[in-house]
Protein backbone atom coordinates (compact mmCIF):
# COMPACT_ATOMS: atom_id res chain seq x y z
CA UNK A 1 0.00 0.00 0.00
CA UNK A 2 1.40 3.40 -0.99
CA UNK A 3 1.98 6.03 1.69
CA UNK A 4 2.23 9.79 1.09
CA UNK A 5 3.17 12.33 3.75
CA UNK A 6 2.95 16.10 4.04
CA UNK A 7 4.49 17.70 7.13
CA UNK A 8 5.50 21.07 8.54
CA UNK A 9 8.01 21.30 11.40
CA UNK A 10 8.56 24.54 13.29
CA UNK A 11 10.61 25.72 16.28
CA UNK A 12 8.51 27.02 19.16
CA UNK A 13 9.96 28.91 22.12
CA UNK A 14 7.88 27.43 24.92
CA UNK A 15 7.50 24.18 26.84
CA UNK A 16 6.01 20.94 25.56
CA UNK A 17 3.53 21.27 28.41
CA UNK A 18 2.23 24.61 27.03
CA UNK A 19 1.92 23.25 23.48
CA UNK A 20 0.14 20.13 24.68
CA UNK A 21 -2.26 22.26 26.73
CA UNK A 22 -3.35 24.00 23.51
CA UNK A 23 -3.74 20.73 21.61
CA UNK A 24 -5.61 18.98 24.43
CA UNK A 25 -8.07 21.87 24.94
CA UNK A 26 -10.41 20.85 22.10
CA UNK A 27 -12.89 23.79 22.31
CA UNK A 28 -9.89 26.18 22.11
CA UNK A 29 -8.81 24.86 18.66
CA UNK A 30 -11.06 27.49 17.08
CA UNK A 31 -8.67 30.16 18.37
CA UNK A 32 -5.35 28.71 17.20
CA UNK A 33 -6.15 26.28 14.39
CA UNK A 34 -7.25 27.88 11.10
CA UNK A 35 -7.88 24.48 9.46
CA UNK A 36 -9.62 22.28 12.06
CA UNK A 37 -12.37 24.01 14.04
CA UNK A 38 -15.53 23.15 15.97
CA UNK A 39 -13.66 20.26 17.59
CA UNK A 40 -15.59 17.96 19.89
CA UNK A 41 -14.70 14.63 21.42
CA UNK A 42 -12.20 13.06 23.74
CA UNK A 43 -8.48 12.39 23.58
CA UNK A 44 -8.09 8.98 25.17
CA UNK A 45 -8.31 5.25 24.64
CA UNK A 46 -11.21 4.59 22.25
CA UNK A 47 -11.73 8.33 21.80
CA UNK A 48 -12.57 10.24 18.67
CA UNK A 49 -12.70 13.84 17.53
CA UNK A 50 -15.37 15.32 15.33
CA UNK A 51 -14.26 18.52 13.63
CA UNK A 52 -14.80 20.85 10.73
CA UNK A 53 -11.86 20.81 8.32
CA UNK A 54 -11.53 23.85 6.08
CA UNK A 55 -8.70 23.87 3.57
CA UNK A 56 -8.78 26.72 1.04
CA UNK A 57 -9.51 25.36 -2.45
CA UNK A 58 -10.84 22.10 -0.98
CA UNK A 59 -13.79 23.55 0.87
CA UNK A 60 -15.21 22.58 4.21
CA UNK A 61 -16.12 19.15 5.51
CA UNK A 62 -17.21 17.66 8.81
CA UNK A 63 -15.17 14.59 9.79
CA UNK A 64 -14.79 12.15 12.65
CA UNK A 65 -11.28 10.86 13.32
CA UNK A 66 -10.34 8.12 15.76
CA UNK A 67 -7.66 8.70 18.35
CA UNK A 68 -5.07 6.11 17.30
CA UNK A 69 -2.36 7.15 19.74
CA UNK A 70 -1.58 9.96 22.12
CA UNK A 71 1.14 10.77 24.60
CA UNK A 72 0.67 13.96 26.62
CA UNK A 73 3.31 16.57 25.78
CA UNK A 74 4.51 14.42 22.89
CA UNK A 75 1.98 13.38 20.21
CA UNK A 76 -1.59 13.09 19.01
CA UNK A 77 -2.31 10.75 16.12
CA UNK A 78 -5.78 10.69 14.53
CA UNK A 79 -6.99 8.26 11.85
CA UNK A 80 -9.83 8.32 9.37
CA UNK A 81 -11.06 5.87 6.75
CA UNK A 82 -12.11 8.21 3.94
CA UNK A 83 -13.64 5.61 1.68
CA UNK A 84 -12.66 2.61 -0.36
CA UNK A 85 -8.87 2.37 -0.67
CA UNK A 86 -8.30 5.66 1.18
CA UNK A 87 -7.03 6.07 4.73
CA UNK A 88 -5.80 9.32 6.27
CA UNK A 89 -3.75 10.11 9.36
CA UNK A 90 -3.61 13.57 10.95
CA UNK A 91 -0.92 14.13 13.54
CA UNK A 92 0.79 16.55 15.89
CA UNK A 93 4.22 15.77 17.39
CA UNK A 94 6.13 17.73 20.01
CA UNK A 95 9.86 17.26 20.57
CA UNK A 96 11.19 19.17 23.57
CA UNK A 97 14.80 20.27 23.01
CA UNK A 98 15.26 22.51 26.07
CA UNK A 99 12.86 23.51 28.88
CA UNK A 100 11.47 26.39 26.75
CA UNK A 101 12.28 25.15 23.24
CA UNK A 102 10.46 22.58 21.12
CA UNK A 103 10.11 21.39 17.57
CA UNK A 104 6.46 20.87 16.65
CA UNK A 105 5.35 18.90 13.60
CA UNK A 106 1.90 18.64 12.12
CA UNK A 107 0.97 16.74 9.04
CA UNK A 108 -1.10 14.35 7.00
CA UNK A 109 -0.34 10.82 5.87
CA UNK A 110 -2.43 9.29 3.10
CA UNK A 111 -2.56 5.58 2.33
CA UNK A 112 -4.18 3.60 -0.43
CA UNK A 113 -4.77 4.01 -4.13
CA UNK A 114 -7.34 6.80 -3.73
CA UNK A 115 -5.11 8.43 -1.10
CA UNK A 116 -2.33 8.64 -3.69
CA UNK A 117 -4.59 10.47 -6.13
CA UNK A 118 -5.88 12.83 -3.44
CA UNK A 119 -2.30 13.62 -2.35
CA UNK A 120 -1.10 14.29 -5.87
CA UNK A 121 -4.06 16.49 -6.74
CA UNK A 122 -4.04 18.53 -3.50
CA UNK A 123 -0.43 18.48 -2.27
CA UNK A 124 0.00 22.27 -2.60
CA UNK A 125 -3.19 23.03 -0.63
CA UNK A 126 -2.38 20.48 2.08
CA UNK A 127 1.13 21.87 2.47
CA UNK A 128 -0.29 25.39 2.86
CA UNK A 129 -2.74 24.07 5.49
CA UNK A 130 0.09 22.50 7.51
CA UNK A 131 2.05 25.77 7.27
CA UNK A 132 -0.94 27.80 8.51
CA UNK A 133 -1.52 25.43 11.45
CA UNK A 134 2.18 25.50 12.40
CA UNK A 135 2.48 29.29 12.32
CA UNK A 136 -0.74 29.83 14.27
CA UNK A 137 0.10 27.21 16.91
CA UNK A 138 3.54 28.77 17.35
CA UNK A 139 2.09 32.27 17.76
CA UNK A 140 -0.49 31.17 20.34
CA UNK A 141 1.95 28.97 22.28
CA UNK A 142 4.62 31.67 22.48
CA UNK A 143 2.09 34.33 23.49
CA UNK A 144 1.62 32.44 26.73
Amino acid sequence: MSTFKIERRIGVQTSAERIWALIADLPYWDRWNPVETQVEGRIGFGGSLTLTETIPALGERRATLGVAEWTPESQLILTEKRGFLFHAVRYFEIEQLQPQSCIVANGFIFRGFRGEGFHEKNRRHLKAACEAVAESLKAHAEAG
